[in-house]
């Protein structure tokens, strides 16, 4: 693949299950996080979740605890 494009995965956004693998959690959590409105991706026609890398490392970010 040309190294200029980015893969699939990346210009669709992350699937659920590599979502997932990305934050560390279960599919599960991530279902659970979608279907709580913590994290906000978007469905594709066939019903499928994507999620920005960026927008599940700032998700993380928001969890980490306030410097004192």
């Amino acid at each position: 693949m040309d190294a200029a494009r980015p893969a699939p995965a990346t210009r669709l956004g992350l699937t659920t299950s590599q979502a997932a693998r990305h934050l560390g959690v279960s599919l599960s959590t991530v279902r659970r996080w979608s279907d709580q409105g913590h994290l906000v991706g978007y469905r594709t026609p066939g019903g499928q979740r994507r999620f920005s890398i960026q927008q599940l490392d700032d998700f993380m970010d928001s969890l980490a605890p306030a410097p004192r």
